[in-house]
């Protein structure tokens, strides 16, 4: 059974079908989803909080990503949680699944593949090959 499924939304059209994806899976109503997206760094060698952004230019995407997830929050019939942070995506998710203990972790998929795979970073892959469980990966249609 799962118990706890951390859900990575990027704010992109694929975060609707990542959302989507939960009716396909037969989930108990004890079933806890974790709502998370992550918010790059502005700079290279900035420093920054790993859970909220401090100044004003970084509250903007902040409060954008809060209201975004609210309204899926708003959908679920699940008892659920938002978790906004700053940081590496891939690692920051794997952070959040960690903390949480998630069960499984859906993530969508941009279809990057041979080299452009390689020169922009698969958030997914590195999701994947990372995890502390099982990833469910959504591909756009």
């Amino acid at each position: 059974m799962l118990k706890t499924i951390l859900i990575a939304l990027d704010g992109t059209e694929l975060s609707e079908q990542v959302i989507h994806s939960l009716d396909q899976i037969n989930l108990q109503p004890e079933t806890k989803v974790i709502l998370s997206h992550v918010i790059p760094p502005s700079g290279e060698d900035v420093e920054w909080s790993a859970d909220r952004p401090q100044g004003i230019s970084e509250e903007i995407p902040y409060r954008k990503a809060e209201k975004q997830l609210q309204s899926y929050q708003t959908r679920l019939p699940y008892q659920s949680e938002l978790e906004i942070v700053t940081g590496d995506p891939a690692e920051e998710i794997v952070r959040l699944a960690n903390i949480h203990h998630a069960d499984l972790i859906i993530i969508g998929s941009r279809g990057l593949t041979g080299l452009k795979r390689i020169l922009e970073r698969s958030v997914s892959s590195q999701v994947i090959e990372d995890a502390p469980c099982s990833v469910l990966l959504i591909k756009p249609r």
